[in-house]
């Protein structure tokens, strides 16, 4: 059966002494993978909300949510062709408050990473992870 709609979510891109904090994913869409911390907005949440809470349950990290910058579309199809799921992620950007990174949660590992190092295709990372870093107006 597919999905209705399209679902939103938000992931929260956080930057400190030059590193992005990245999670390894380990629930769908995309386990195993590197992405930025973030989840299903929950109905009544904003996105900033959302992605600072999510921040905060997946790596313990604290920030402050500065403004949403771009959207994230994650759509998988089956081998028939048929839609498996479309998440709508909003990228908000969050100012670090305190917290180093710990996996928690749904995260299988967390770790910071430099820009090179994304473009370097140093491990799996998300295929809109780099463009989204780039994008990102942090300090």
């Amino acid at each position: 059966m597919e999905p209705t709609s399209p679902r939103p979510a938000a992931i929260a891109v956080v930057r400190r002494e030059g590193h992005f904090l990245l999670v390894r994913r380990g629930q769908p869409p995309d386990p195993g993978r590197w992405g930025f911390p973030g989840g299903k907005i929950e109905p009544g949440e904003t996105a900033a909300a959302a992605a600072v809470r999510e921040l905060a349950e997946e790596t313990g990290v604290v920030a402050e949510a500065l403004c949403a910058f771009d959207c994230v579309d994650v759509i998988r199809r089956g081998a028939d062709g048929g839609l498996l799921y479309h998440y709508v992620l909003v990228a908000v950007a969050c100012r670090w408050v305190s917290g180093e990174g710990v996996a928690a949660d749904d995260a299988h590992e967390a770790n910071w990473f430099t820009l090179d190092e994304i473009a370097a295709g140093k491990a799996p990372f998300l295929e809109q992870v780099e463009r989204v870093a780039r994008a990102a107006p942090l300090p």
